[in-house]
């Protein structure tokens, strides 16, 4: 990736409001900007799950859903997901389905700085072994969903605020991550629909 990436900035609807450097962005003062979740599963229904590179800004070494990212100006989320699932686990994608359009959250590391996002979740099926970028990613670990969310609504797994907000989520939709109903775009922020 480049440095000079941008990110979508929003307003509180998810209308554009401009643009800005991703370098740039987060810190005490995060403006409201567009990004992505998305949860990797084999065709058994597991999880991948990856371990932030330790050298990222916000949340280093941190255990996390499988790959996270911002859309670049006028690019398609599941677009973008395929783009960065290629760029930081070497993964080719079979299908990438819309689960919660309309998920949204702010949190803030103990060092002030803050990730403030309208961040829409999706699954992703694959069927190869990822082959980390060790720029973004210092691990990874295949886990069975029902272990996976049990251990993060317990409050067993360490994971990073953005998955322990949408694990709950997730659940809701049913036992099996490979039968959850599909998400309505139409909800999705203006930005990118």
């Amino acid at each position: 990736m480049t440095n000079d990436e941008h990110v979508v900035l929003v307003d509180g609807e998810g209308n554009p409001i401009g643009t800005a450097p991703k370098a740039e962005v987060h810190g005490t003062d995060t403006p409201l900007h567009l990004a992505f979740s998305s949860y990797v599963f084999d065709r058994e229904g597991r999880l991948l799950l990856s371990q932030r590179a330790g050298h990222k800004l916000t949340w280093p070494a941190q255990w996390t859903n499988s790959c996270c990212g911002h859309p670049l100006p006028d690019e398609a989320l599941p677009t973008a997901v395929i783009r960065r699932l290629r760029y930081e686990l070497g993964l080719a994608v079979e299908s990438v389905d819309l689960l919660l359009p309309r998920f949204a959250y702010r949190a803030v590391m103990d060092n002030g700085t803050v990730e403030n996002e309208l961040c829409p979740v999706y699954r992703v099926i694959v069927s190869e072994e990822a082959v980390p970028n060790p720029e973004e990613v210092d691990a990874v670990r295949w886990m069975p969903w029902k272990q996976f969310a049990d251990m993060v609504l317990s409050g067993e797994m360490d994971i990073s605020p953005w998955a322990r907000e949408q694990v709950p989520q997730l659940v809701a939709l049913g036992p099996d991550p490979l039968t959850w109903p599909v998400g309505d775009p139409a909800e999705l922020p203006a930005a990118v629909r």
